[in-house]
């Protein structure tokens, strides 16, 4: 059985609040590790009043202390908003506090819009440093060696996974050239998907890290009872990808019954684009459609995400997912 885990953003809808979106989360967190998802990962984005995730290591000790056996990390960390010697601190402590049980992924983007990255202050110095602080946050979690001016404490000699992420070929490139796993966003980027894993894959060099390539794939999944009403529940993704091209991010809206009247052709087609790796619709619509994407692609895990408005629809949405991948073979 491939492996699949979950993509969650921590979601505040309309009408709700923070608090309320980090008690859906574990709540969300514990119904995954009952229906078998291997990681649970959280996401970092800022000044996104929709997205509860920014402080990520934080939220990612919250759900890992509230569950017990499944792999809890960062979907990703965006390493340029952040010193390398901080991020390797931080994984460090969650990974004493909860051993085996942490990856870190690390993205090169700022996760927000330009005003907010200048409040953050060290992106414009980081993003272009990104494989020199990949390099030195690996380095971080090496033994200790006598003599060494600056170590991770806790952090030197524990075994943290980390992935590189991307939706571009630039990542894949990297994380081949490492010897990293490389989880790409085709959620919500699709368009260098194959590319970037043929790259990865053709030029991948082992490392003590990693003998093969392991590269995991984001796919949006909506399941309930009808296509009918996975359609109408994900129409609250479309409209917060609509909200966010058009400078208007907010919290995570409720579904419509009639999503043409809300958009333009040009944000159809955007949208579209965008999201173009979703499956949806009923139990056997989502079997086929995960068959159908896992056959074509060949990824060595599935990344599941879903923005789904009530959290109870969301939590039966990933129930069916996870039907539908206990009966896929692995590739």
């Amino acid at each position: 059985m491939i492996p699949y885990s979950l993509l969650d953003l921590a979601p505040v809808t309309e009408g709700s609040t923070p608090r309320e979106a980090f008690a859906n989360t574990l709540d969300l967190a514990r119904h995954a590790e009952s229906l078998g998802y291997h990681r649970y990962w959280l996401a970092e984005h800022h000044n996104m009043p929709g997205i509860a995730s920014a402080a990520t290591a934080v939220l990612i000790g919250h759900v890992a202390g509230g569950t017990s056996t499944i792999r809890v990390g960062a979907g990703g960390v965006m390493l340029p908003n952040h010193a390398p010697l901080q991020v390797a601190e931080q994984f460090g402590t969650l990974a004493s506090l909860y051993p085996d049980r942490i990856d870190l992924g690390l993205g090169r983007a700022p996760g927000t819009d330009q005003a907010t990255v200048r409040a953050l202050r060290r992106y414009f110095d980081g993003a272009d440093a990104f494989p020199q602080d990949v390099a030195e946050l690996l380095r971080y979690f090496e033994p200790v060696r006598p003599g060494q001016p600056v170590q991770a404490v806790p952090g030197g000699g524990i075994e943290v996974p980390v992935w590189l992420l991307g939706s571009s070929l630039f990542s894949a490139q990297l994380a081949a050239a490492m010897g990293l796993p490389f989880a790409f966003a085709s959620h919500f980027a699709p368009a260098a998907m194959e590319q970037a894993l043929a790259l990865y894959r053709q030029d991948f060099r082992p490392s003590k890290r990693l003998a093969e390539p392991y590269a995991m794939l984001a796919l949006n999944v909506v399941g309930a009872d009808s296509e009918a009403e996975a359609r109408r529940l994900f129409t609250t993704q479309q409209q917060s990808f609509v909200r966010l091209r058009r400078g208007q991010p907010g919290l995570v809206p409720p579904p419509i019954d009639d999503i043409e009247a809300f958009w333009s052709p040009a944000e159809k087609a955007m949208v579209e684009q965008s999201l173009a790796c979703t499956v949806l619709g009923d139990r056997d619509q989502l079997r086929a459609g995960i068959s159908a994407f896992v056959e074509r692609h060949r990824p060595d895990e599935l990344l599941l995400t879903a923005n789904i408005f009530d959290h109870a629809e969301r939590k039966r949405s990933f129930e069916i997912a996870a039907e539908a991948c206990r009966r896929l073979s692995t590739p």
